[in-house]
């Protein structure tokens, strides 16, 4: 059975950077599709970034320029590296992972989701 479990979230001033960590375990394909997703209060949860198994990645416009995807997988972990944080990027983020397809995750196409880690940004 796979799991996802997220870490690195927490608080931090408006310009400041936070890097969110994803383990993946019991999952051993070499076709993937992972992602980041947020939900702030209120509103609809939200895909942010994906990569694939091509070392493809995908980032919602929102936070192109800002923030970075990428997977160790000799660590079996991917990682949202987010710099440039506003207010408006204050969500609980989650991990998720497509698994067997290299592709659609970044729209909700998944198997898979972590837990979830806050991420604050005070103005």
């Amino acid at each position: 059975q796979v799991q996802l479990v997220e870490s690195g979230g927490g608080s931090v001033q408006a310009g400041g950077s936070l890097r969110l960590s994803c383990v993946v375990s019991g999952y051993t394909s070499n076709r993937y599709c992972m992602a980041w997703f947020r939900q702030a209060p209120g509103k609809e949860r939200e895909g942010v970034a994906s990569i694939d198994s091509d070392d493809t990645a995908s980032y919602v416009e929102s936070v192109q320029g800002r923030f970075t995807i990428s997977l160790d997988s000799a660590k079996n972990t991917f990682y949202l590296q987010m710099n440039s944080l506003k207010p408006e990027d204050t969500a609980m983020y989650y991990c998720a992972a497509r698994l067997d397809a290299d592709y659609g995750c970044l729209f909700g196409l998944v198997d898979a989701w972590g837990q979830g880690t806050l991420v604050t940004v005070s103005s």
